[in-house]
């Protein structure tokens, strides 16, 4: 599989990755990245393993191995709500509301990570997410709840601005 030189795609595949192989170290997943055409420098990775919420557990051997941590039970709010708002921050371009229906605007390649960011992270009023290439729409309960799900983004995209 060709992966293109982003971030976005990077933090995809060492999602992939995770889900999909026991790694137990970031030199393995540092070898596991370069078989699959990306090449990063340990500082790299490690802030990437930061923003996805990786953490190390223990497997049913014993070994301790990276999962990336959505939100479980326990798990710190404030932690998923800061991840949530830095991607939101990178990858926001644009939003428009019309009734219970949000349209938001991502770089090219960058609205599936968006959607599960957002899923993931429980932004609120939103029941669902359809992601495309460049364009999330969101799905709101109320039926006009989109007007307030765009100030709620707006004011994530800017919160450290």
């Amino acid at each position: 599989m060709s992966v293109p030189n982003t971030k976005v795609a990077r933090l995809a595949l060492i999602v992939e990755l995770l889900e999909t192989h026991q790694v137990k170290s970031q030199p393995e997943l540092r070898d596991l990245l370069s078989s699959h055409g990306v090449d990063v420098t340990q500082a790299t990775m490690s802030r990437d393993l930061l923003e996805l919420g990786a953490v190390r557990l223990r497997d049913a051997d014993g070994h301790l191995v990276y999962v990336i941590d959505q939100g479980a039970e326990g798990s710190d709010e404030r932690a998923a709500s800061a991840r949530l708002t830095r991607v939101i921050e990178e990858l926001v371009v644009g939003v428009e509301a019309s009734a219970n229906l949000v349209v938001v605007r991502t770089p090219p390649g960058a609205a599936q990570f968006l959607a599960s960011s957002i899923d993931h992270g429980g932004l609120p009023g939103v029941i669902g997410s359809v992601a495309g290439d460049d364009t999330v729409l969101l799905i709101t309960k109320e039926i006009t709840g989109g007007e307030a799900v765009v100030e709620h983004l707006l004011a994530l995209s800017s919160a450290r601005r």
